[in-house]
Formats: C-alpha cells, structure tokens, sequence
C-alpha cells in the first residue's frame, strides 16, 4: 500500500509537471503541497528535487538547437520569418523575443540581430583601421560585417557570397544587422559578387591581387575527424591557402573558429596553419556571442 501510494503521487506530480496549466499559480500550490507529501512518505528520504521546464512538444515552430558542443538549448522562438533553400543549404530566419531574427543555415544558429558582438570579433575588435584599405568578405550573407566594414571609410570592400538567396532573406528580415547595405550589389566603396569565392580567390592569385584585410565568414571548424568530415578540412585549408597568397604582407586575416569548449578541433585547425604555402603566425580571442549561449573562438592570422 506505501509503495502504491508513493507511486500514483509521483504519477500525479509528473502530470502537473507536464500539463499547461491556465492559472500557473494553482500549478505551482499543487505541486509544492505534492512535494510535502512525497517528503512525508518516503522519510525524508529524498535527498534532492528539482523542477525542470516542461518540453513544448508539437509546436509549430522549432524552439531547440544544439549548440557546438552537444548541449540542448531551448530557445524562445515564437515564429518563422523566412524559409527558403537554395542549391547548396536550407535557409531559416526565426524570431526570438529576445535575440531578434535569427539566421539559421542547414540548422546551425549562424547569427542574430543581437549578435554584433561577433560582428566586431570577426573584424579584430576594434583594434584595426580599415579607412583607406583593401577588404575582402568571403561569404558574410547576413550584410553584418559589410555594414560595419563600409562606416570605417574603406578603399574597397569586395564581398564574395555564394547564395543570392541569403542575401535577399537578411535584407528583407535582418535589417538591425545589415540596415540597407545588402539593397544594392554596388556601392561607392564596395561590390557584393554572388559567387563561389574558391575561383574567385584562385582568380585574384593569378593576377597578383593583395587585400589589406581578409575576413572568413563562411563555415565554422569542423568538429570531427571523421571521413566524411574531410571534404570540410580540405576546403577550410584550400581557403586558407589562397587568402594567404592574396594577403599583403603586412595584411591580416580575420576568421571565427568554433567553441571554445571544442578544444581538440580548435587545435587540428591550429595544426592546419602550419600546413600552409606560406609561414603564418596567429593569435585568438574568446568571446560571448549572445544567441550561441556559449563562448566562441575568434582568430587573426598573419603572414610571418
């Protein structure tokens, strides 16, 4: 009869739990006096409770992503802005109440409108002068870098971004980020090419082109070394070597790295430095980026 009792209360309890009550208040009185009963019958015997948020399960929009280092994180997204996908990723803008948009590309959150933080990382914190420079964006859809590159009053800024279909998504919905860099291709002190950047850079190499500052805003350091895993590899190491040779001597290259809870991919990405054609130094920063809800690794790379 004590374990039966002891049973259809906990029972009981994870029922409250689980259901949405309208009067939260009532559900809070129910399962505090539950939790007296629960102590009284098991002599004091429990040694630790703790309520947890129920999942909202079936909701029509998706409010959990993982972050870069496997934990589950619930986010308080209440719709979706944009969706669309293009040929080489699915593309997702939803609202967070308290982030803003969100830009999410093929389910990894790439960038909120809370997120200048890693806008600023990505450019060298503010410790660099673009005015008068030669800048080149690979990738960087979301305008963000763009916008902030374009008022420091630079020689030229060349972005090169793959998809148009980015582009079009964060100027129409991520405007906090971009303002209205992103309505026109062309502007006095910059070009946007919709372009894979690879040929491009192996273009600029050809032609002897120098950039004061390179910023890498395309795909995070991979998180294994698994086989399927090395496409990636080779490609962040392709990049890395063109950008180098197209890089003035006294230029630096800006690029996030992952989490830095990640450790062991960030040191194979370390190891790749010491790969390249040309010698290269390098040095990093932590910083928290608001929508990630983790610490993010940032690095600037020169050529020795």
């Amino acid at each position: 009869m004590y374990n039966f009792s002891v049973s259809v209360l906990l029972c009981v309890y994870l029922f409250i739990s689980f259901v949405v009550f309208s009067d939260s208040v009532v559900s809070l009185q129910l399962l505090n006096a539950l939790e007296t009963k629960l102590k009284a019958l098991l002599n004091g015997n429990i040694t630790r409770i703790k309520r947890l948020p129920a999942l909202i399960r079936g909701a029509k929009v998706d409010r959990y992503w993982p972050t870069a280092d496997g934990r589950l994180i619930e986010y308080d997204i209440d719709g979706v802005v944009y969706e669309e996908d293009s040929a080489y990723q699915n593309i997702k803008i939803l609202h967070s109440q308290q982030f803003g948009n969100i830009l999410v590309l093929n389910g990894d959150v790439n960038l909120a409108e809370s997120d200048l933080a890693y806008t600023q990382a990505i450019m060298g914190s503010g410790k660099e002068d673009y005015a008068g420079k030669e800048v080149l964006i690979l990738g960087g859809g979301d305008g963000g870098i763009l916008a902030e590159v374009v008022k420091q009053k630079p020689k030229m800024i060349t972005m090169v971004e793959i998809s148009f279909i980015v582009i079009d998504g964060c100027k129409m919905h991520m405007r906090k980020t971009c303002g209205d860099i992103l309505d026109n291709l062309k502007g006095d002190c910059y070009q946007i090419l919709v372009e894979d950047c690879v040929p491009v850079l192996k273009k600029y190499v050809k032609e002897g082109r120098m950039f004061d500052y390179i910023i890498n805003d395309l795909t995070a350091v991979p998180i294994s070394t698994e086989p399927e895993e090395d496409s990636t590899w080779e490609f962040l190491r392709l990049i890395l070597d063109l950008s180098i040779k197209v890089l003035h001597p006294s230029g630096k290259y800006f690029t996030q790295g992952n989490s830095v809870n990640l450790s062991e991919a960030l040191t194979l990405y370390e190891e790749q430095l010491g790969k390249l054609s040309c010698p290269v130094d390098f040095s990093k920063e932590v910083v928290c980026v608001p929508s990630y809800l983790e610490l993010w690794v940032f690095y600037t790379i020169w050529k020795k």
